[in-house]
């Protein structure tokens, strides 16, 4: 049995009942089988499988807060901090009721070859709560964060672990676990990111990872002697992800012909509307059906079980940026036969393993989120730089610097796919660049630190 088997029993062992977790590791010891056989006896001696999969500390705890009732709810909390070689860990906060121990462990082990591939000194790390904030007054939103963070801060610091936000975990719960920290612990310091502008945020946040998802898909066509400009894309979700993706590639002359959230998706043949989508979406968080009230060639379809969504259409390329797992094998088949071009992922880990294979089977571009929706976090570090030169950069110079890292993003990837000759449908493996390029820089810093 080769190393990487015998490690993925064992972690299967472990955590049989982790299936994103055991989705994600597999994916990744799979795709790095050629770097880990190259290596195999130095890697084996160091048991640098077993420790890279295994967090260096899983903190869950109880998150107690009083509703507008009077009536005291109890959450779980989580923080799983992964990896810290090659800087403090790093990653964001999810509040959703689907949250579990295995989710946070897949985004967190996921978090750790993503931070290393921005080329900035982050590790990995992620956390978040089974608490849902939809339906919740500001309140109530204040009491579980401030309850939350009462906990978190006795083990994160600027310099020790930099939570951010995620789903369910935007500038008002920033906002409000921020000022619990300061209030804790007594100290105003770049503690968490997706702050406000005025008490430390960065400009180009919020648009980060929608607007790195396409600098990274340009970058990916121009180098495969293609051309955005002209062509249609389909798009999922309507969160800060989708909504900034949309806006980038019609800056990039891409028309965006679909979106969804948890109830439906709308077609919009004549191409979203992004400042009516933001009005919805982020002014009025309401629904896509008052998308569809309001603009006359937008359908609005309800979601059912067993439709295809935003993927029937026919378009030139696929930008999944809602939420793990939403873009399965029958997805993957219509859009390959409808001739999309690339899929590059904004949400994380949004297609499932058979998808993947499947599209990159039959030649398409296919850039995993590890990679292709880098920016947030890599801005997120930007940030951090921010704080700890207690300056404020203007937009266009984190534009700049984000645009610069998805281009580098994408040349290191690609390079280390071509170096291992890692090619997949005729193309290259991008998703095994992505993981060849993240393990590396982590790895080397691992066997330079020693056993810890």
């Amino acid at each position: 049995m080769s190393y990487v088997d015998e490690v993925l029993a064992v972690v299967q062992k472990k955590n049989a009942e982790q299936p994103e977790f055991l989705q994600a590791v597999t994916e990744v010891l799979d795709s790095l089988r050629p770097v880990i056989e190259a290596n195999e006896e130095l890697y084996r001696k160091n048991a640098i499988l077993e420790r890279i999969t295994e967090p260096d500390r899983q903190i869950m705890f109880r998150v107690p807060w009083v509703d507008d009732n009077g009536q005291v709810q109890v959450n779980r909390g989580f923080r799983v901090q992964f990896n810290n070689a090659i800087g403090p860990y790093k990653g964001g906060l999810r509040l959703h009721p689907s949250v579990n121990l295995g989710i946070i462990k897949f985004l967190g082990f996921e978090q750790i070859f993503k931070n290393s591939l921005t080329t900035l000194p982050i590790g990995g790390g992620k956390g978040g709560s089974d608490f849902d904030p939809k339906g919740k007054s500001d309140r109530e939103i204040m009491a579980f964060c401030q309850s939350f963070m009462t906990e978190l801060s006795k083990y994160i610091g600027a310099d020790i672990d930099v939570p951010a936000g995620d789903i369910g975990t935007g500038a008002r719960e920033i906002g409000f676990m921020f000022g619990q920290y300061k209030r804790i612990r007594g100290s105003f310091e770049g503690v968490l990111t997706g702050k406000g502008l005025t008490y430390g945020g960065s400009l180009a946040r919020t648009q980060a990872t929608g607007y790195g998802l396409l600098y990274l898909t340009n970058a990916l066509w121009k180098d495969n002697g293609l051309d955005l400009n002209g062509k249609t894309a389909a798009v999922s979700g309507s969160g800060n992800v989708a909504i900034y993706a949309i806006e980038k590639a019609q800056q990039l002359g891409v028309k965006v012909v679909t979106c969804s959230d948890s109830t439906g998706w709308i077609y919009d043949p004549e191409g979203i509307d992004v400042a009516l989508l933001k009005e919805v979406k982020e002014v009025k968080r309401a629904r896509l059906t008052e998308y569809a009230a309001a603009k006359s060639s937008a359908e609005y379809h309800a979601k059912e079980n067993g439709e295809h969504g935003v993927w029937q259409y026919k378009v030139d390329l696929a930008l999944p940026c809602a939420t793990q797992n939403e873009l399965d094998l029958d997805d993957a088949k219509m859009l390959v036969a409808n001739g999309v071009t690339s899929v590059t992922e904004g949400a994380n880990m949004p297609t499932t393993l058979e998808a993947t294979k499947y599209l990159q089977e039959n030649g398409v571009l296919f850039v995993g989120g590890k990679a292709a929706n880098a920016g947030g976090v890599a801005t997120s570090a930007l940030e951090m730089s921010q704080n700890s030169e207690r300056l404020s950069w203007t937009f266009e110079e984190v534009d700049g610097k984000l645009k610069g890292i998805m281009e580098t993003i994408y040349a290191n990837i690609s390079d280390a796919a071509k170096r291992y000759n890692a090619t997949v449908g005729g193309k290259t493996d991008y998703v095994a660049g992505a993981n060849i390029a993240g393990f590396e820089k982590v790895v080397d810093a691992m066997l330079a630190q020693g056993v810890c």
